[in-house]
């Protein structure tokens, strides 16, 4: 699984359309872990505290693999599912979406609900763009200021997404294709030799 492609979005996507008098708002984005899907969950939920629901469903490739949807106190089986099987048919992982609905005083029956937060997942993946995917790891790494310059030469060198942070020392966040991570560690071990401290993870 580690060195294949995968399906997800190509940045943030929104959709809104009104079905008898209820207002459907869909927001997706695309993110690595399940916290940093539950971060957006809450983050769409701040911006519409006064909403009737905010239906979340996401699909991210962590190990293991992580499944979510919730109904969010609409009828059971309305909601949350339908918006977790539009990820599905289209194969998106590393994905989160959440719906957003204002109810407005018209009931749709669960069909009709079905139909509306599915459509709301489809208009707002659309909107953002479906992209193959590497898979990636991260990798922090901690040196000296006098290796920072060779460590940040060879970051760039390889194509590598890094953010740097300069305190007693100079840590890069990086974020490197799976493949490619062993060749990247034997890069900066030999180029500092030995002195790049390497961890994985965030």
């Amino acid at each position: 699984m580690a060195g294949q492609t995968y399906r997800t979005i190509a940045g943030r996507g929104e959709a809104a359309f009104e079905v008898r008098g209820s207002e459907f708002l869909g927001y997706a984005a695309p993110v690595d872990t399940a916290s940093a899907a539950e971060a957006f969950v809450a983050e769409v939920a701040e911006r519409h505290p006064d909403a009737t629901h905010n239906v979340p469903a996401y699909r991210v490739r962590a190990d293991p693999f992580r499944e979510y949807s919730s109904d969010a106190g609409e009828p059971s089986g309305s909601a949350g599912k339908p918006a977790l099987n539009v990820l599905q048919q289209r194969d998106l992982e590393n994905v989160v979406v959440v719906v957003t609905r204002y109810y407005g005083g018209t009931n749709l029956g669960v069909g009709g609900l079905a139909r509306s937060y599915s459509q709301a997942v489809k208009e707002a993946v659309d909107d953002a763009g479906v992209v193959e995917e590497r898979p990636h790891e991260r990798v922090t790494v901690a040196v000296e200021y006098d290796d920072s310059g060779t460590v940040r030469g060879i970051l760039e060198s390889e194509g590598a997404e890094f953010d740097a942070e300069y305190g007693e020392d100079v840590r890069f966040a990086v974020r490197i294709p799976v493949e490619a991570a062993d060749d990247l560690r034997d890069r900066l071990r030999s180029a500092t030799s030995g002195r790049a401290e390497i961890r994985d993870g965030e």
